[in-house]
Parts: structure tokens; sequence; C-alpha cells
């Protein structure tokens, strides 16, 4: 029968199609899987970063004197401390403290953290330790907001080597993908897979009262301003108390150092003034130089990076007046006239709706 015959050879192409699609997709999570455990073992072997190198060369100098910190001896002669990664410092890394700064109160705590032995004086060591650290951006942050939840702890220093506490939750939100696997996710999909590894709703709702407390802190703070310009998932991570913590402070950069840079820049269009992934300022085509202000403050960039993370399982009572709250922040910009004071009310709006529904519940 021709009927039959043209309809078994339609079921047999079908189970063919569906047999070729299960085959490519196991194909696929074989690769998946296999790339991921040979990046996670690639990335814990120690040498691939030159740890050791980095070891020897820091005991090296603290031995013969050069150098000292509060570090020293448990990295050189007691072996407690080990290098598991070795990070460089990047000259390109560099920054000074801003004019508005409170250098008398830096000051002091600077001088505090290079008094590492703790005896009442600052050996040439101890202050060559701490002027290479003071070159660090990441240091100096982590210097001027060590009383603030949000960053890490100061553990100590050896030479231009510091010691940071570990958060064991990074990035904020998602997975960290080699890039190597991350090129062949479809970017829907790579949303979809973010969304799915976060944390419960109230936790979410404390790790973003963290974060606007941390736009807060930098924003005319005692030590000047900061601009953040790489508010991105992998610049942030979290404790097992869902407290907020700075993971690369690297772009977090004093606003009065930024501006006199950014004003040298030359320049043809408004993307040639951009800093980090998105400290944006506009381009004066008289001069063809870079303007000082940034289109868009801290606040507009966080909220937009908080956007889709909080409203994700937000409860329903609350989720309207939230993402009415969240555009109006995303809308901020860095040159309007009053924009401190709306700056503020936002920031106070956003952080007095996300308390309320938490502070009945064990999440605050």
């Amino acid at each position: 029968d021709p009927g039959s015959s043209v309809e078994s050879r339609w079921m047999r192409s079908a189970r063919f199609s569906y047999l070729h699609m299960k085959y490519l997709f196991f194909s696929w999570l074989a690769v998946l899987v296999g790339s991921w455990i040979v990046y996670v073992e690639y990335s814990s072997y120690t040498e691939l970063c030159r740890g050791h190198d980095c070891k020897i060369s820091i005991c090296d100098k603290y031995r013969k004197g050069v150098i000292d910190g509060s570090a020293c001896s448990s990295l050189c002669e007691k072996d407690t401390l080990y290098l598991g990664k070795c990070f460089t410092a990047k000259a390109n890394s560099q920054a000074k403290v801003g004019d508005q700064a409170n250098l008398a109160n830096l000051a002091t705590q600077v001088l505090s953290i290079a008094d590492a032995n703790k005896d009442g004086h600052i050996s040439l060591p101890e202050a060559r330790s701490t002027w290479a650290l003071l070159q660090l951006n990441e240091f100096l942050l982590a210097l001027v907001l060590q009383d603030r939840e949000h960053t890490p702890k100061l553990l100590g220093f050896c030479g231009d080597l510091y010691v940071m506490e570990k958060v064991p939750h990074s990035p904020l939100f998602g997975i960290s993908l080699p890039w190597i696997i991350e090129v062949w996710i479809p970017t829907g999909l790579r949303r979809r897979m973010d969304q799915l590894f976060t944390p419960s709703w109230p936790h979410k709702a404390k790790i973003s009262i963290g974060l606007l407390e941390l736009v807060e802190d930098v924003f005319h703070g005692t030590f000047g301003s900061f601009l953040m310009c790489d508010v991105r998932a992998t610049s942030f991570g979290y404790n097992d108390r869902h407290d907020l913590k700075v993971m690369d402070a690297q772009y977090i950069v004093p606003e009065a150092i930024f501006q006199e840079d950014i004003r040298q820049q030359r320049c043809d269009v408004d993307e040639d003034c951009l800093y980090g992934a998105d400290c944006l300022t506009s381009c004066d085509l008289t001069k063809h130089r870079c303007t000082p202000e940034v289109t868009r403050p801290n606040l507009a960039k966080a909220c937009e990076a908080l956007k889709d993370y909080i409203l994700r399982g937000a409860p329903s009572d609350v989720r309207e007046e939230l993402e009415k709250q969240l555009y109006a922040c995303i809308a901020l910009k860095g040159s309007t006239e009053h924009m401190e004071i709306e700056h503020s009310l936002i920031l106070n709006n956003l952080k007095t709706l996300l308390w309320k529904k938490i502070s009945h519940t064990k999440d605050s």
C-alpha cells in the first residue's frame, strides 16, 4: 500500500531525527561536563599562576629584611598560609586618594596597618610594604571601608601581598563558567541559568540592600567620593549570612582622580570616554577631550544589575512598587540638577521597601 509505505518512511525519518537530536544533546552535555572538569583541574593547579614563585620571591625579600608585614611569619616561617592563586598587580590599577578625602584620618589608619608587629614604630621594611600596597586600588578601598560589613576584612600583608577574608559565594548570582564553555551557551539559556542559581527571595533582598549600602558608602563618604566602574555580578559575592561582599574593587576608583585623568583623554565620540565596564562621560567635540562628569551615577548602574535578580520571585504585594522604584533608579542621570536629593530619595525608598518585607523574618 503506497500510503502505508509513505507513513512508514515518515515514522522512520521522525525516529531518526529524534535519535539524532538526542545524540547531539548528550554529546554537547558530555563536552560541557568534560570541559568543566578539565577547567576545575586546570585552574586549581597552583603552578599555572606561579604561586610557588611568588612565595619564594616574597619570602626571600622578607628574610633579607627588605619587606615585612603581619602575614610574613605565617607565609614564610610557619607555613600556615599558602597561595592557592597568584594575582599579579597591574601598573594601570594604581590609584591615589581623591582631593576631598579626610587625609588626617586616612593617614592614621594607614600608620596603624603599617605597624605590623604593633611595637609602636614603623620599620623601613614595614614602610616599603605599606607603600607598595597603597598603589593597589583594591587595597586602598579595603582600607577605606574596613569598618563596613560589605568589605572583606583585611587579615594581614607581606610586602605587596595582602590577605583578605574569604568570600564563600561568588559571583553575586549565577555560576562562573570558563570562557571555552561560555561561548557555546546561548544568551537566553545563560540568563535562565543565572536566575536558577540564586538564593531565596528574602536572601536576595538582604544581598540587594548590601549593594545599595555600598553605593551609599562610596558616595561622598568619609574619604571622598568613589565611582563604581564595573557593576556586574562577577564583582560581588556574599557570605553565609547573605551579607554582600566586594570581590573585585579594581574599578572602584576615587572620583577626583578619575575626573583628572579622563579630561586629558582625547576623543571623537562618546564611546572614547569609557573607563572600566560602565563609567562613561561625553566627548566635547570642540576640544576633542572627554568631559569629567559621568553620564550615569553608581546607583543607576547598581539598580540595573539588581533589576532581574530581585524582581524574579518577588512577593506579589511588593513587586509593582519595587519595579517602579527600580526603573526610576535606572533612569537617574549623573549631571542633572538636584541629582543628589533624588539619588538619596530613591536609595532610601528601595532600602525601606526591601527591609519592611524581610524585617520580620530570620533572614534579616
